[in-house]
């Protein structure tokens, strides 16, 4: 049985994917993020975090997440 927890953990990974995916041009920084999913900024910057470690967006300009450019 999944721990609640996890469970949405995983619910929001997927949503910010399909955030990102959906709007391929936006980037965060950690309090805009925490904003938009209504999470602690220590919250958000672990997530966007792990979405860095497995390659799905880019830290860039100093504090903002994107998606990897196609170029």
């Amino acid at each position: 049985m999944m721990h609640p927890t996890e469970n949405t953990r995983e619910d929001l990974t997927l949503r910010a994917r399909a955030e990102f995916r959906e709007m391929p041009g936006m980037c965060l920084t950690t309090a805009q993020a925490a904003r938009l999913w209504q999470l602690s900024p220590a919250r958000a910057e672990e997530l966007l975090s792990d979405l860095v470690q497995a390659g799905f967006l880019v830290r860039r300009e100093g504090q903002r997440y994107r998606l990897p450019s196609s170029v």
